[in-house]
């Protein structure tokens, strides 16, 4: 990892090559726990980015922050046996308090189901409390066993987790798909990353919940990933942990749950999707820094007096809400100032040398295409504007290409297979339904049933697997 640039391309070594990419552009570095991350400055200059435009999207809703402990008790956790049974395997424990060994066992968070159940059940009486919509940003850990890969699969990362109560399954159900599409315009506007959205298989679905609803991506390498799922928890939680209220009909009725989630994993795939051989590729709407002005040295012109025309320009850029930095370092050359900021993917690089100033013209330089563009000085604000949603419209749609070619339609098993293990991808199948079906292609091929489409489509085949009359069309395909 010593040399400064990439030294794999991604269609040659596509995890070796985001391995580099993650750690050379100062988005993480390993931690000295197994499976942890440290997440760097630009990582979560990002992630507060994501932060910022998410809290907006829920607060206009009627959501709120809070923030619950980080340890659960293994009597909270036991208490909902399905749930429990599904985290089991993955959760950390704490046994000691300084010398002393506890008299329960705490859970270090999984997911936050229980202890937030078990307060709802003290906070709401009445209709009238009604609907509680809470939301909190914090870190989980996960003992994950699996092979760990930065923002994708680690032991602990960040996340948001929303929790609300209803007085009916209409509510709920509503908030479910509300929240979903919050996802969809997150991911789609400001990542860039075209997604599929559609229902959890039963199996597949969260643990405890009543159905779950999900966004799943393709990345480049044809596997999929799961960016932000949304469940409705039905009354199952509320049950076992008597979250009762009176209703508006004088009776006694248990609450309505949902809770929906995204983590730092959405990092990770904007890496995948959008990376290339120099680097990361950063969506403007999502870049902390969306230019970089770079000062050309010339043999007829000082040096300052380049430098103040690009602070002027950075102002100007600066006043109309483009975030730009100025690399004025004069240790390094700007070749090497090129790359480094290619490497780390801001969206464009204004130019400024003697010919620009004498001309009144700006160079600047596209991240996605390497295009390189002449325009008047007066003009800059504007065509940095106008390209900067060129820029995010581009990588979409790229990414949306992408998608596109990835989804394959298959009517046999051994077609099934072929697809899978050449091409990968999403692959449309038509499904009998059954649980045994879906197990057996899990078992045999490594692939599951990432999604079943809202709206139903007709099965064009009898099923994949038993042969047997098609109930639905489901996508299936490898993940992380």
């Amino acid at each position: 990892m010593s040399e400064l640039g990439l030294t794999v391309k991604k269609s040659e070594d596509f995890s070796e090559w985001y391995t580099q990419v993650i750690l050379k552009s100062g988005l993480v570095d390993y931690a000295p726990i197994k499976g942890c991350i440290i997440f760097r400055e630009l990582a979560y200059a990002i992630w507060e980015k994501i932060q910022e435009i998410f809290n907006e999207k829920i607060k206009r809703t009627g959501h709120r922050n809070v923030y619950f402990p980080l340890f659960i008790p293994e009597s909270l956790l036991k208490k909902e046996a399905e749930h429990f049974s599904g985290f089991v395997p993955e959760v950390a424990w704490v046994t000691m308090g300084g010398d002393e060994v506890l008299e329960e066992k705490l859970a270090i968070r999984p997911t936050s189901e229980t202890i937030i159940c078990a307060t709802y059940a003290k906070w709401i009486k009445s209709w009238r409390d009604l609907p509680v919509k809470l939301n909190q940003w914090c870190s989980v850990v996960r003992w994950d066993t699996k092979g760990t890969k930065p923002f994708i699969r680690t032991r602990e990362f960040l996340w948001q987790e929303g929790h609300t109560a209803h007085e009916t399954k209409e509510e709920a159900d509503r908030e479910v798909m509300e929240i979903l599409n919050e996802y969809k315009d997150l991911i789609e506007n400001y990542l860039a990353i075209p997604v599929l959205a559609g229902r959890k298989s039963e199996s597949e679905k969260f643990a405890g919940a009543l159905y779950t609803t999900t966004l799943e991506a393709i990345m480049p390498d044809g596997k999929a990933l799961q960016m932000a799922t949304s469940h409705n928890l039905g009354q199952n939680f509320s049950k076992v942990f008597e979250i009762k209220f009176m209703g508006r009909d004088g009776k006694e009725h248990y609450v309505w749950q949902t809770s929906w989630g995204f983590s730092t994993r959405l990092i990770g795939a904007m890496v995948m999707v959008h990376g290339d051989d120099k680097g990361l590729i950063l969506p403007p709407r999502i870049a902390p820094t969306q230019v970089v002005i770079i000062p050309i040295p010339s043999k007829d012109m000082e040096i300052e007096k380049i430098i103040e025309k690009a602070k002027s320009i950075q102002g100007k850029l600066s006043a109309s809400g483009i975030s730009t930095i100025l690399d004025d370092r004069l240790e390094y050359t700007p070749g090497w100032k090129y790359n480094h900021w290619e490497l780390r993917g801001i969206p464009l690089r204004i130019e400024i040398g003697s010919m620009e100033i004498k001309k009144e013209q700006i160079t600047i330089a596209r991240r996605d295409t390497y295009e390189r563009i002449t325009v008047k000085e007066e003009e800059i604000v504007e065509a940095i504007k106008k390209l900067l949603e060129e820029i995010q419209r581009n990588l979409y749609n790229r990414a949306k290409k992408f998608l596109e070619e990835k989804i394959t339609r298959v009517e046999n098993y051994e077609e099934f297979k072929k697809i899978l293990s050449e091409k990968g991808g999403f692959i449309k199948a038509s499904w009998c339904g059954n649980r045994e079906c879906e197990e057996k292609i899990k078992e045999e091929t490594g692939a599951t049933i990432r999604l079943i489409p809202f709206e139903r489509e007709e099965p064009f085949s009898k099923c994949i697997y038993c042969g047997k009359e098609a109930k639905e069309v489901a996508y299936f395909a490898k993940s992380y």
